[in-house]
């Protein structure tokens, strides 16, 4: 009989096998500086990736406060000094991400070693963030365009790593994030129902405290916000010097740049990068024939 049940162990165990995840290879840190986690059933993974190009901090114009107190921050979390969660907010291409990566480039060398984690699997981040508690580098968990819905619980997790769990995040660990909105979750007007005037001071009710608890928990905001006319052309002069080479950067550039930001709706360090390609693609093209 137990070699009957062992036998039929076996052949559920083989069954299962084709289900399961293939077993992680381990991310080598001493030779690796980025990493995506992926989430599956039995927790999660970690994989390798190479940093996706090479941009460098000063190739991002008109950001010099936010880029100075970001580099300052993770500079001192490096070295075992004390340093804050941060929150990058604002306007949609103002360079909140691209800071980011520019960061990993100019601090890698220094030790700095990035983790970049999808909204969708906020979740299993207690899981991630156990993972390198123990390791000896020190990571930036950093998750892209944070936001959630009313009814989305996976902001909890993020709350407890940040500041609600017994235990806390490890010291090896900080969190980034950005994001459009500053409060993270949505705002209705439903929220303002609650707030009542006691003496001369104004307080919130439970929903309007619940949506500020989880921002609150970074402890340093950076604001973005869309640039001015002439930090968006001295961006494009950048970029089509930087993508054009011989491309220069002329007066029918400078009046194709303002139309192109005005068909996009806005000027930002995004639209600056994507007339560069425009620019220079057309110009390249009809120069070949």
């Amino acid at each position: 009989m137990d070699a009957e049940l062992s036998q039929r162990l076996t052949q559920l165990l083989d069954h299962l096998d084709h289900w399961l995840p293939p077993a992680p290879e381990p991310v080598n840190w001493q030779t690796e500086v980025a990493a995506l986690w992926q989430r599956h059933p039995l927790g999660g993974r970690l994989v390798a990736v190479p940093p996706r190009d090479a941009l460098t901090l000063d190739d991002l114009l008109g950001i010099e406060r936010q880029k100075a107190a970001l580099v300052d921050n993770t500079r001192a979390f490096l070295r075992g000094l004390p340093a804050n969660h941060a929150l990058l907010w604002g306007a949609r291409g103002s360079g909140k991400s691209s800071v980011v990566r520019a960061l990993l480039n100019a601090l890698a060398g220094e030790g700095l070693r990035l983790v970049q984690i999808d909204r969708h699997e906020l979740s299993s981040l207690p899981i991630l963030v156990e993972q390198l508690r123990h390791q000896p580098q020190r990571f930036v968990v950093y998750c892209d365009d944070l936001s959630f819905e009313g009814n989305d619980d996976a902001y909890k997790a993020l709350k407890s790593v940040l500041d609600g769990a017994l235990t806390g995040p490890p010291e090896n660990v900080l969190l980034y994030a950005t994001s459009n909105r500053r409060h993270l979750l949505p705002e209705s007007m439903d929220d303002n129902s609650g707030t009542r005037l006691v003496g001369e001071e104004l307080h919130h009710g439970d929903a309007v405290e619940e949506k500020i608890s989880l921002s609150d928990r970074f402890g340093l905001w950076l604001s973005f916000h869309p640039f001015n006319q002439a930090t968006y052309l001295d961006m494009c002069a950048h970029w089509v010097e930087r993508v054009g080479g011989e491309v220069s950067f002329d007066d029918a550039a400078r009046a194709e740049a303002l139309r192109f930001a005005t068909l996009r709706g806005g000027r930002s360090g995004r639209t600056a990068w994507q007339f560069a390609a425009h620019w220079v693609g057309r110009k390249r093209l009809h120069a070949n024939g």
